[in-house]
């Protein structure tokens, strides 16, 4: 590990590599891509990661950004998009492949092997004794360690200036909150570039002896899941309202014997959980029958996924329904919910182990401090702050006001320091009729059903509320199968009566626990699937609202003129 580290620096320095310089990286999640992070930080530089699904033009977006002179990139795929935006970023210099397969034959001056950038920075070291620990000692901790590229949801992504002192400030926050132990395992499966990932695998690896396991690739995550059994686990709430789903799919094939066990069970477990996260007394008859429950189902379901290691699980990145959050907590899972945002080293608050509050993301770390503003945005101060925007002063002041983050979150604090997210500022909804609704709940609400994958809840000015709905492709295609439905392509079966019957069947579920005002009248099921090569969400999955609003603002505007019905 620090043999690869120490020869991927001094190979980059060899190449020129300045201190204060950015190395952009484009890679899936492996340990290269920790290598040349370590690497280019102990040179003096700053990484700024790339997702691996950007088109051509937002990967030359960052480099030019950036003004990356050295391009790490993963293998041909990856290459093929820098030579489709290298004319606009005439500073590129060296594009350091790791998998050179395709491209043994390709004589280009911009291309270069990592083996080869290994074998430079080992050759260079021989005949530089002593510069690798001068370039590593020259590091400050207010240098910049990281630019983390935000997700665009309201435009060009921003480079989030983070320095070494944000980085091991927060990596030492998250573990004094739920401590780690030597030896513990996680998964390495949520993008690197993403700093909720890099806390992880990067920052607590290092710094408290973890081992990070990495994904064979994006596509096997939940077979390596069950594979490794991880002690310490993250992910967004994508991934956990697709587990949550799985289960409930994988229990309506169950014979009729094994889906009354767990029918009975789950009520037992959500019970439990109800009583432990509202901190309230659980009766020992209550605690004997979820013992059994345990014994007799939930400990084989945790097996079966991975999770029978699993000590803290996290969720972050956004808002995760609290059924979602019940849900696993009732089956053992001690799934906790943090809170936060790149330009505050991605975590402000989180819950504690055994001290949750479901609705809330938990208290701050040590040494932040949140308040809420007149308007209920919620404002951060701390050691994690980053520095600003990358050549972007004016969103800098925008964000960072006398030394306050300003989220763009709208929340509450309770009388014992717990943070309740209502929702994003810009996304609340006014009515027409003057009432203010937070989306964010009622769409957390419709995405615990395994049918519906996103929900993107309309009313603004509008007489009533109403949603889009992107439904879950695998649920839906089961459920289409077993009824016997007919349906050829995926616009098809969207607009299969008995589809929008399910679905409505949900919307009635959610319609049963709002007030009035907040119930969704009318609903449509977009005809396609949601893509993040389409504009419609983030790297993690979240929706992009305006993006959504403005392509399908024809079939909103037949919602709403059709009334609500």
């Amino acid at each position: 590990y620090a043999e690869k580290v120490r020869q991927v620096a001094m190979g980059l320095i060899s190449l020129g590599l300045k201190k204060g310089e950015c190395v952009s990286i484009i890679s899936e999640n492996r340990p290269e891509w920790v290598y040349s992070d370590f690497g280019i930080m102990s040179a003096g530089g700053i990484t700024a990661g790339v997702y691996t699904t950007n088109a051509a033009e937002q990967c030359g977006y960052i480099v030019q950004n950036s003004s990356s002179r050295f391009y790490i990139a993963e293998n041909e795929e990856q290459f093929d998009k820098t030579l489709k935006f290298r004319k606009d970023t005439p500073h590129l210099e060296k594009v350091i492949v790791i998998e050179m397969e395709g491209l043994k034959r390709f004589k280009d001056p911009l291309l270069m092997s990592f083996d080869d950038l290994l074998q430079l920075g080992k050759e260079f070291d021989a005949k530089n004794p002593g510069l690798f620990e001068q370039r590593r000692s020259e590091v400050k901790p207010d240098d910049l360690a990281v630019l983390i590229y935000t997700s665009g949801t309201t435009g060009p992504p921003k480079g989030a200036m983070l320095t070494h002192s944000n980085l091991l400030y927060m990596s030492q926050a998250m573990v004094d909150a739920n401590p780690v132990r030597d030896g513990d395992e996680t998964l390495s499966y949520l993008p690197l570039c993403h700093i909720f990932e890099q806390l992880f695998t990067v920052m607590i690896n290092i710094r408290y002896g973890t081992i990070t396991n990495f994904i064979e690739s994006p596509d096997t995550v939940m077979d390596n899941m069950k594979e490794v059994s991880p002690t310490v686990t993250c992910g967004v709430p994508r991934i956990w309202e697709k587990y949550a789903s799985g289960i409930m799919i994988r229990m309506s094939d169950a014979t009729w014997f094994k889906r009354q066990i767990f029918k009975v069970s789950m009520g037992i477990g959500m019970k439990y959980a109800g009583l432990k996260l509202n901190f309230k007394p659980i009766p020992p008859h209550l605690k004997l029958a979820y013992g059994l429950a345990y014994f007799a189902v939930f400990r084989k379901l945790k097996e079966c996924l991975g999770f029978d290691r699993v000590r803290v699980a996290y969720s972050g990145a956004a808002p995760i329904s609290p059924d979602v959050l019940k849900f696993f907590n009732a089956i053992g899972l001690p799934l906790i919910e943090g809170y936060g945002q790149t330009e505050g080293t991605g975590v402000t608050t989180v819950s504690r182990k055994g001290h949750l509050k479901i609705g809330r993301v938990g208290q701050p770390l040590p040494g932040v401090e949140v308040k809420i503003a007149p308007d209920g945005e919620i404002l951060v101060k701390g050691p994690g702050i980053f520095k600003g925007y990358f050549k972007n002063p004016e969103a800098t002041a925008e964000t960072l006001k006398d030394g306050w983050l300003h989220s763009g979150d709208v929340g509450e604090l309770d009388e014992s320091g717990f943070l309740k997210i209502t929702d994003r500022k810009k996304d609340l909804i006014i009515t027409a009729g003057g009432k203010n609704i937070a989306p964010q709940n009622i769409e957390n609400q419709l995405k615990f059903s395994p049918y519906i994958n996103d929900a993107i809840v309309i009313g603004d000015r509008r007489k009533f509320i109403a949603a889009l709905i992107a439904i879950d492709e695998e649920n839906v295609i089961k459920y289409a199968q077993d009824n016997k439905i007919q349906f050829g392509t995926y616009g098809s079966l969207t607009q299969a009566p008995e589809i929008k019957q399910l679905i409505q069947k949900e919307v009635d579920r959610v319609n049963k626990t709002l007030a009035q005002v907040e119930q969704v009248k009318k609903f449509t099921i977009i005809p396609k699937k949601l893509y993040e090569e389409d504009g419609e969400v983030t790297p993690t999955m979240k929706v992009k609202r305006k993006f959504i609003n403005e392509t399908y603002k024809d079939i909103i505007e037949k919602m709403y003129r059709s009334g609500a019905g």
